[in-house]
């Protein structure tokens, strides 16, 4: 995982429609970046269905939100429509990004290890840094907790 106070690591991926996301993108806006499991499961459902719900409030705190999984930009687009979420989920099959987010990582289930991506949210503020960071996620309550952390954080 970052740390608060660390630079966040530059990334350039594309989201459900092709288009074009990078770090530099949000400069200059608060950034909420969750990374999830996997497209279109019972608790990714849930998370980003809180966010598509909360989405104006973080408008309202001038943030943005980006989901981040490694699945590919097909299953994203049919996640996206079949929620109606209202925001980019990027691809990051080659999981480039997730490793240097820490969001690529030994999981077990059942005595089976493997590898795969942990549901964790980091809160970029506009000059790129890490201003908060949530290392285990309650998907149903998150977008809130979150939100609330952005409205302490802008003060």
């Amino acid at each position: 995982m970052l740390e608060v106070g660390q630079a966040a690591p530059a990334f350039t991926l594309v989201d459900q429609d092709g288009t074009s996301r990078s770090l530099a993108d949000a400069r200059g806006k608060w950034l909420v970046l969750y990374f999830y499991p996997k497209d279109d499961t019972p608790g990714c459902t849930k998370e980003a269905c809180a966010f598509r719900d909360g989405l104006p409030r973080f408008e309202g705190l001038d943030a943005v939100v980006w989901g981040v999984s490694a699945d590919d930009a097909k299953a994203h687009r049919k996640f996206a429509d079949k929620y109606d979420l209202n925001f980019p989920l990027l691809v990051d099959s080659e999981k480039d990004m997730l490793e240097a987010y820490g969001a690529w990582t030994e999981k077990s289930m059942y005595g089976k290890t493997y590898m795969g991506v942990p549901r964790i949210t980091y809160v970029i503020d506009p000059s790129g840094t890490v201003a908060r960071a949530w290392p285990k996620v309650k998907p149903e309550e998150h977008a809130d907790e979150v939100a609330a952390a952005l409205e302490e954080l802008r003060g």
